[in-house]
């Protein structure tokens, strides 16, 4: 099968957030798997050029008609850690991509839709016919409107188009201008609520819902937080078109990229270890204390790594800082916020326990330092109030760290409770808590401190169970392929 990956962002050349990895990862596994994967993405000026080979002109003369015109853009091609990418260059007053910054500008909406049509009309005049166009989120999602209202009746009749939203939050909300530029058209068409027309703005399109409306298959990042963006407020007022195109709607969970994160391989671990040699994980928290400067005493670590987003439940992660050290345990923290408020929020914390031997908040980001928390704790919390699918649950597991979640999204499908699982006890891997509160919270963190503090056999036998589990690419790979097959033949 030949698929073509359309998005804006790639792992590692141009990465924002995990959207980028699920590319990736994806392509490659599809690749592994036998069948032909190209990745078209914009050239941005801040890329990291350093990860791509032998990049090259290969299209020279793209015109692309936008508006009353056209826009000349040129393609080249390169190698990223052995995926085939194609980068659209524009040529053009509005300097889409060479803005310094991959997203932030008051012109989103157009600066995405000129990269689709841009991709589409690069796919029609080199004559690329994949059998599927995978579209990931808002940027892309106006790829399944105009294949199947312009560009399948001027000689791309049989493509198929599979669209993934990462989150429902983000859009991708315009006005009719996007409809005249790309050549659609028509607003009074478009406008209907069940073509493309935003449920809450009479006057505006969604991309977003014209992904759902046209894509002969739409994905999420896990299948809870597909049922979640159905019927809860977790779709973001697109549940009723959700529920009205169920029959090709569906959550396929994302994988952890096993080469990059193996415990077995890391590089940046201070002793590397696998379910068989389970007692040189201990080296890595003793590495893990002496370069943060913590007490090295019989306590267990919990840490919480990721963004400092209020998606993420700030106020029980800062909950969860001073229960741990009241509990007999040992806190670490690793994360920053764009929001310079929250950012001050935790390094007023920062300083409030800067004397404390058992506490250590790194505010920012350090990807050696990541690695190493994820091998030297003991204990992981997750208190998300929201979480499409989430990596960090997936890597503790892999680094024999308990991941203590709440019960949404992707955490509610990969973490199931050591207590109260319906799961057998060999298949239970962490603790898991339903309400967004402070009691919630301490019912699942004291029961993970309290096995390991009582029943240290116990609480290896979670962390081997945890280990077991296989959240790699393998088997999201083949549902995708199930998904490509059963679209090809509609």
């Amino acid at each position: 099968m030949y698929i073509l990956m359309l998005a804006s962002e790639c792992a590692p050349v141009a990465k924002v957030g995990g959207l980028a990895d699920v590319v990736f990862g994806l392509s490659r596994e599809l690749e592994v798997r036998g069948h032909a994967v190209e990745i078209i993405l914009p050239k941005y000026d801040r890329m990291r050029y350093d990860q791509i080979w032998g990049l090259q002109p290969v299209y020279n003369d793209l015109w692309v008609p936008w508006g009353g015109g056209a826009i000349h853009c040129t393609v080249f091609f390169g190698f990223v850690h052995g995926r085939k990418c194609f980068f659209i260059e524009p040529h053009s007053e509005e300097n889409f991509f060479n803005r310094g910054a991959y997203y932030g500008f008051p012109d989103e909406h157009l600066r995405f839709a000129f990269f689709t049509k841009a991709a589409m009309e690069f796919m029609l005049k080199s004559n690329k016919r994949p059998d599927i166009i995978h579209t990931h989120d808002w940027q892309t999602a106006l790829a399944a409107p105009l294949l199947y209202e312009i560009y399948a009746n001027q000689g791309m009749p049989f493509q198929r188009v599979c669209h993934t939203v990462h989150n429902f939050k983000h859009q991708g909300i315009a006005g009719e201008e996007v409809l005249w530029k790309t050549g659609l058209g028509r607003p009074e068409y478009y406008f209907d609520r069940y073509r493309m027309g935003d449920d809450s703005n009479p006057s505006a399109i969604n991309f977003t819902k014209g992904a759902i409306v046209y894509s002969n298959f739409i994905t999420t990042v896990s299948p809870r937080y597909a049922w979640e963006a159905m019927h809860t407020d977790q779709g973001f007022g697109l549940g009723h078109i959700l529920w009205v195109h169920r029959a090709k709607f569906g959550g396929v969970l994302n994988g952890l990229d096993y080469e990059m994160w193996n415990p077995q391989t890391d590089p940046r671990l201070a002793a590397n270890y696998d379910l068989h040699s389970l007692d040189n994980k201990y080296i890595n928290k003793r590495a893990l204390r002496g370069r943060l400067w913590l007490a090295d005493t019989y306590k267990p670590i919990i840490t919480y790594v990721g963004r400092l987003d209020p998606q993420k439940g700030l106020h029980l992660i800062r909950h969860a800082i001073y229960y741990a050290l009241a509990n007999g345990a040992q806190f670490v923290l690793l994360g920053s916020s764009p929001e310079a408020h929250i950012n001050d929020e935790f390094w007023r914390i920062k300083h409030e326990l800067n004397d404390n031997p058992d506490c250590h908040l790194e505010i920012g980001y350090d990807e050696e330092l990541a690695h190493l928390i994820y091998a030297g704790a003991d204990i992981l919390v997750l208190p998300s109030l929201f979480e499409p699918c989430g990596l960090t649950q997936m890597i503790g597991l892999r680094y024999g760290t308990i991941p203590v979640v709440r019960a949404v999204g992707g955490l509610a499908d990969t973490v199931f409770d050591r207590d109260w699982s319906d799961k057998p006890p060999n298949e239970r891997n962490g603790y898991v808590f339903h309400q967004a509160d402070e009691p919630a919270l301490e019912s699942a963190l004291g029961r993970a401190i309290g096995l390991w503090q009582h029943y240290p056999e116990q609480f290896r036998q979670l962390i081997e169970n945890g280990m077991r589990y296989d959240y790699s690419w393998n088997h999201p790979g083949q549902h995708y392929l199930n998904i490509y097959e059963f679209i090809r033949h509609r």
